[in-house]
Order: C-alpha cells, then structure tokens, then sequence
C-alpha cells in the first residue's frame, strides 16, 4: 500500500513539491521539517511518530 504524498504540511500551510524533504506519520498526516522538529517529531493528530517521507525516484 503506498502512502498519499501530501502537498502542504498541515501545521503551517508550507508547499512540500514531491522533492522536498517532508514527514509523515502512519496516517500520512504531513508537515515540514521546522514543523516536525518544533513538534518533536509527534504527529499532534495521533501521537504517532514522524518519520521522512519517502522520495520517488
């Protein structure tokens, strides 16, 4: 099953093109780098953590 690739993270609106390095929780809940970082890396919908989306290649 592949995860959806979100456009914008969803704390702070930021536009994530599907090269930009972005985080993902299990419910493919989505957001940026300053975002996860500022969260500590816990999705604030689900408690679970954020991990680096993947990139397509």
């Amino acid at each position: 099953m592949a995860l959806e690739m979100r456009d914008n993270c969803e704390k702070c609106d930021t536009t994530l093109h599907l090269d930009s390095e972005a985080y993902i929780c299990s419910y493919e809940c989505t957001f940026c780098p300053d975002c996860t970082s500022a969260m500590n890396n816990l999705c604030p919908n689900c408690g679970g953590e954020l991990v680096k989306r993947p990139t397509r290649t």
